[in-house]
């Protein structure tokens, strides 16, 4: 299998099966428990249906969008995930370079293994800084302090990772950051020679935005879980949100907002944004998908703050029924990663453009001429 016989997000999903160790496939590919809520953030799209407009004239249609002040030409954010340069080598740079050429807003991850500075510097585009409050005060002043200086657009505080959601594939496979080898995994990375050649030979594995403060991750293996479990700060609350938004001073947004009432606290506290997202089913199993939260957030805050639906999107016609939800945009990891896994740059160049593709003819066969005209009327719930 190759990268021209990849015509969707499934697809890019078996080629990165095919590419990567089974532990790494599964740190992507994995969820909390039974994975419930992961299977259900994709499934809730199907309970809406489309109603199209004809001879609407679509000739030339927009599908661009206005996000935290920056314009980007699709209503879809590249979301923020970690450790990517151990699903390829290229990394953070790959998704970068791939939203700058499709003009893109996208993020990395307090946990990124690129630095805040050289992403500032590499690409003009908006970008976001996922971060993640830490117990050491110091830590997180000092990569607000970075994302200031290489002019980020705007900082996304993860919110639902308290602790750790439980992560039975990672729990099996005995996934580190970094990667570990041992003889339960050692066969699976010896499979898999182009990826582990260039794990071993390329550029060390780091976490620039962390290595300052911590060693837990960057040269010492550690899981995921226990890093979240013992580094995160668990005394987090509203306070520290507001706080962080004042400190920043810039474009702020909530990750992880999943009911009514925290997203009338997030107006409260002069956030921007709120991303409607669950962690991509990778916390509480069990919660409700994105999708099925919107409307009724909508309804609670609609027009008071920006909302973007985060996770499970799979299809082009998944932005339009977020858009038609009433969300600003939508935005995605696994989307992205899949492809950055199974072929770097190129992967994730080609992913996006099969997803402008799906919107502009998802628009098209609506007949709606812009984002902004996709609205409650054009879904019927089943």
């Amino acid at each position: 299998m190759r990268l021209t016989d990849c015509h969707n997000i499934a697809d890019f999903r078996e080629l990165a099966r095919r590419r990567l160790p089974w532990p790494v496939f599964d740190y992507i590919d994995g969820a909390a428990d039974d994975e419930l809520t992961k299977a259900r953030n994709t499934a809730a799209f199907n309970d809406v249906d489309l109603v199209p407009d004809v001879l609407a004239g679509v000739e030339q249609i927009d599908t661009s969008v206005t996000v935290l002040g920056r314009k980007s030409a699709l209503p879809l954010i590249l979301s923020p995930t970690a450790l990517q340069r151990v699903f390829h080598w290229q990394g953070e740079r790959a998704v970068a370079r791939a939203a700058e050429k499709a003009g893109l807003w996208f993020g990395i991850s307090s946990l990124a293994t690129v630095s805040i500075e050289e992403i500032g510097a590499l690409v003009s585009t908006p970008k976001m800084f996922q971060l993640y409050v830490h117990k050491d005060k110091g830590l997180n002043a000092s990569m607000i302090q970075r994302c200031q200086a290489a002019k980020f657009d705007a900082i996304a505080l993860t919110v639902d990772t308290i602790v750790s959601g439980k992560r039975e594939r990672c729990a099996r496979s005995g996934f580190t950051s970094p990667p570990r080898f041992t003889p339960s995994s050692a066969l699976s990375y010896a499979l898999k020679p182009r990826w582990a050649l260039d794990y071993v030979f390329r550029e060390k594995f780091a976490l620039p935005n962390l290595d300052t403060h911590v060693d837990q991750g960057t040269g010492e293996a550690v899981s995921i879980a226990g890093y979240f479990n013992t580094m995160l700060d668990q005394s987090m609350t509203w306070q520290t949100a507001a706080q962080i938004r004042e400190q920043w001073g810039g474009a702020f947004a909530l990750k992880g907002v999943m009911s009514v009432a925290d997203a009338r606290r997030a107006v409260e506290i002069g956030a921007d944004a709120i991303m409607v997202s669950n962690h991509g089913g990778r916390q509480l199993d069990g919660s409700r998908a994105p999708f099925d939260a919107l409307p009724e957030i909508v309804d609670a805050v609609g027009g008071e703050i920006e909302i973007i639906c985060d996770g499970g999107v799979r299809r082009g016609t998944h932005v339009l029924k977020a858009l038609a939800s009433g969300a600003t945009c939508a935005s995605g990891g696994r989307l992205y990663l899949y492809a950055l896994a199974a072929a770097g740059q190129p992967g994730v160049e080609r992913a996006i453009a099969l997803l402008r593709d799906e919107i502009e003819r998802g628009m098209k066969l609506m007949g709606v001429t812009g984002t902004s005209q996709l609205t409650p009327e054009r879904l019927r719930r089943r």
